[in-house]
């Protein structure tokens, strides 16, 4: 199991009261000391405001942050938990993604996912579809980025997106593609798009137990689909709460988790202290769990 880490943006409230220039200059060196303890990836969450609550504090934004940390390392791999696909046009972040591919050296991967933080959609003026409706742009959007990332031109026509010969040059230097990874618990139709679009599912928040049991169904369901189940991958991105203090609980929890089957976890051990030492002490407990790091 791989073990990657959220680089901090300021979304949950770790650089409250920091300077913009301060807090910029330890997201570098924590994503720089990242890479060098051996964690295998580095993730940013694609929001605009602070959460629960927005309050007039620092969230940089996602894809401007992934193109300078693609800059400042060298190996770890680059993505989104997750991109609010409703937040742009689905051709501009499929050449988004496409050029932070290339400024990466190929590390890239598009974590995509519908969206949910009601607040940030209407103060940025996308206002608020149903659930169903994201769900559904969620699938054209798909659709789009597919085409986007294949050889040639790009049409497709859906509902809520369409492309007619839309050039993406380049498409960036992963092949056969760069890797999209669909985000979502839902059972239905987050994994339904999974299996039909993505190299990997990604859960939130699960317990172990969870894990195991969504992700035997959805193998099954590959089956029936037509998909070789050993090509989809499963992550998760675990509760803070139980990354937060270093010792033996956390390592109980990452032991758990290694022995489900997932491929990986993303964590944020630095969400309440973002410090070199606190990504220090959580290394210490991922090894201390059986995992090995790339040191």
């Amino acid at each position: 199991m791989q073990v990657g880490l959220m680089a901090p943006q300021g979304w949950k409230g770790e650089y409250d009261g920091w300077s913009a220039a301060d807090a910029w200059a330890r997201t570098v060196e924590l994503a720089t000391n990242a890479e060098a303890l051996g964690f295998e990836s580095l993730w940013v969450f694609d929001h605009f405001h602070t959460v629960p609550n927005p309050t007039d504090e620092i969230t940089f934004e996602s894809f401007s942050v992934l193109s300078a940390l693609a800059m400042a390392t060298t190996r770890v791999r680059l993505g989104h938990m997750v991109v609010c696909t409703g937040f742009r046009n689905p051709a501009l972040t499929a050449k988004l993604s496409s050029t932070i591919d290339v400024i990466s050296g190929g590390r890239f991967e598009l974590g995509i996912g519908a969206g949910w933080k009601e607040e940030e959609w209407r103060a940025y003026g996308y206002g608020f579809p149903t659930l169903g409706e994201r769900m559904a742009a969620l699938g054209d959007h798909l659709e789009v980025i597919g085409a986007m990332f294949r050889p040639g031109r790009a049409t497709y026509e859906g509902r809520y997106a369409h492309v007619r010969r839309a050039i993406n040059m380049p498409k960036g230097l992963q092949e056969p593609r760069i890797p999209i990874i669909v985000g979502g618990n839902g059972e239905r139709v987050t994994a339904g798009y999974a299996i039909k679009y993505a190299d990997e599912l990604n859960y939130v928040f699960l317990s172990p137990e969870e894990c195991v049991e969504r992700m035997r169904s959805v193998r099954a369901r590959c089956e029936t689909e037509g998909r070789d189940p050993a090509t989809l991958r499963f992550s998760l991105y675990t509760r803070d709460e139980e990354m937060r203090e270093a010792g033996q609980a956390r390592v109980d929890v990452l032991g758990t988790l290694r022995e489900t089957g997932l491929d990986r976890i993303i964590c944020f051990p630095a969400r309440w202290s973002p410090t070199v030492e606190a990504q220090e002490r959580f290394a210490e407990d991922v090894r201390a769990a059986g995992i090995a790091l790339a040191v």
